[in-house]
């Protein structure tokens, strides 16, 4: 740009005629080169190559918006958050204290009762050595007789009670009827709980003591008939 203006302003100057006496020199424009400073206005940056100062420029600038907004802010005494009371030891209880307020760290109110002793009524008892669950289906996978007839048959109620001791239990689940003696001392509640329901239809018994375990899957190699009406005379 410099060397621009230098070509340019030593073009020479073109005479034009006048009527008048005025000199050439008073129309010709009184410019200066001595000084190539002020026609150079472009900065290359080689002032600030020579500086020594190597500390980094603020950032945002210290005149800048952002600058005085992020100024932060001195909070009062009264603006600070007030210290925990001082704990007296010697009127502190066990336990976390109930308080009135929604917001307070109460105890729930199901862990300052005392837990509920466990039910007498349905528990299971120690069973013999060799009479596990595993053991049970090891028996079924034998191949042994277990329903103690030959075909299977439709069992009216009034055969069905018949079957109602300990040598020969018979019991209706679902409507299936099924020859619960060799399953006697392997049912994990014992031997009592099991012929509560022999001889009779235990169906209801047994959805309200274990309604989920399957007793099709496990009596069915006891299965011995199905429960019919009685039959009219």
């Amino acid at each position: 740009m410099a060397s621009y203006l230098r070509n340019w302003l030593s073009l020479p100057i073109p005479s034009y005629p006048s009527s008048t006496s005025t000199s050439s020199s008073d129309l010709a424009p009184s410019i200066s080169l001595d000084n190539d400073d002020d026609v150079n206005d472009d900065d290359d940056g080689s002032d600030t190559e020579k500086e020594d100062n190597d500390e980094a420029p603020a950032f945002p600038s210290l005149n800048s918006a952002q600058r005085i907004q992020s100024i932060p802010k001195i909070l009062t005494d009264s603006e600070l958050m007030p210290p925990p009371p001082v704990p007296e030891l010697r009127n502190r209880t066990l336990g976390v204290p109930v308080t009135g307020t929604a917001g307070g760290l109460a105890v729930p109110l199901t862990t300052t009762k005392p837990p509920t002793k466990p039910s007498k009524k349905r528990g299971k008892v120690a069973l013999a050595p060799g009479h596990s669950p595993l053991d049970w289906a090891a028996l079924k996978a034998s191949g042994k007789d277990l329903r103690g007839v030959d075909s299977l048959m439709r069992i009216p109620p009034s055969i069905l009670k018949k079957h109602n001791t300990r040598e020969d239990a018979w019991s209706a689940f679902n409507g299936k009827v099924y020859n619960i003696t060799p399953y006697l001392s392997f049912h994990p509640g014992g031997e009592k709980e099991l012929m509560r329901v022999a001889g009779r239809d235990g169906s209801k018994l047994f959805a309200l003591t274990h309604a989920w375990v399957n007793v099709d899957f496990m009596l069915d190699s006891c299965l011995v008939g199905f429960l019919v009406p009685e039959p009219s005379s």
